[in-house]
Protein backbone atom coordinates (compact mmCIF):
# COMPACT_ATOMS: atom_id res chain seq x y z
CA UNK A 1 0.00 0.00 0.00
CA UNK A 2 1.52 3.19 -0.97
CA UNK A 3 0.32 5.98 1.05
CA UNK A 4 1.74 10.12 0.31
CA UNK A 5 2.75 11.69 3.72
CA UNK A 6 3.40 15.57 5.17
CA UNK A 7 5.85 15.29 7.20
CA UNK A 8 5.63 17.64 10.27
CA UNK A 9 9.00 17.17 12.67
CA UNK A 10 9.70 19.10 15.57
CA UNK A 11 6.24 19.25 16.91
CA UNK A 12 5.14 18.71 20.84
CA UNK A 13 3.60 15.51 20.05
CA UNK A 14 3.27 12.40 17.92
CA UNK A 15 0.74 11.95 15.57
CA UNK A 16 -0.72 10.59 12.35
CA UNK A 17 -4.05 12.37 10.89
CA UNK A 18 -5.58 10.67 8.26
CA UNK A 19 -6.53 13.23 5.38
CA UNK A 20 -8.45 11.07 3.14
CA UNK A 21 -7.87 7.16 2.38
CA UNK A 22 -4.35 7.77 0.87
CA UNK A 23 -2.96 10.89 2.61
CA UNK A 24 -2.09 11.56 5.87
CA UNK A 25 0.08 14.22 8.31
CA UNK A 26 2.36 12.68 10.49
CA UNK A 27 3.56 14.83 13.02
CA UNK A 28 7.01 13.66 14.96
CA UNK A 29 9.36 15.01 17.89
CA UNK A 30 12.53 14.51 16.09
CA UNK A 31 14.30 17.44 14.24
CA UNK A 32 15.13 17.26 10.37
CA UNK A 33 18.43 16.38 10.60
CA UNK A 34 20.52 13.65 9.83
CA UNK A 35 17.10 11.59 8.59
CA UNK A 36 16.19 11.75 12.27
CA UNK A 37 12.90 12.80 11.17
CA UNK A 38 12.35 10.41 8.55
CA UNK A 39 13.37 7.52 11.09
CA UNK A 40 10.47 8.45 13.68
CA UNK A 41 8.16 8.92 10.98
CA UNK A 42 9.12 5.23 10.10
CA UNK A 43 8.47 4.53 13.45
CA UNK A 44 5.32 6.22 14.22
CA UNK A 45 3.69 5.11 11.20
CA UNK A 46 4.37 1.53 11.91
CA UNK A 47 2.73 1.47 15.56
CA UNK A 48 -0.73 3.36 13.48
CA UNK A 49 -0.64 0.47 11.48
CA UNK A 50 0.16 -2.14 13.24
CA UNK A 51 3.35 -3.36 11.63
CA UNK A 52 6.65 -3.52 11.99
CA UNK A 53 9.33 -1.06 11.10
CA UNK A 54 10.88 -2.95 8.46
CA UNK A 55 7.96 -3.30 6.74
CA UNK A 56 7.52 0.39 6.41
CA UNK A 57 9.70 2.17 3.61
CA UNK A 58 10.17 6.15 2.74
CA UNK A 59 10.18 5.65 -1.22
CA UNK A 60 10.49 9.55 -2.26
CA UNK A 61 10.92 12.76 -0.76
CA UNK A 62 13.92 12.06 1.73
CA UNK A 63 14.67 15.67 2.18
CA UNK A 64 10.66 16.70 1.24
CA UNK A 65 8.12 17.19 3.50
CA UNK A 66 5.76 15.82 1.24
CA UNK A 67 6.81 12.12 0.91
CA UNK A 68 5.58 8.58 -0.58
CA UNK A 69 5.95 5.88 1.68
CA UNK A 70 4.87 2.58 1.00
CA UNK A 71 3.67 -0.21 3.70
CA UNK A 72 4.02 -3.64 2.87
Amino acid sequence: MKIFVKAKPMSYEEKVEKIDDSHYLVCVTEPPQNGLANRGIVRVLAEHFRVAQSRVAIKKGFTSKNKIVEII
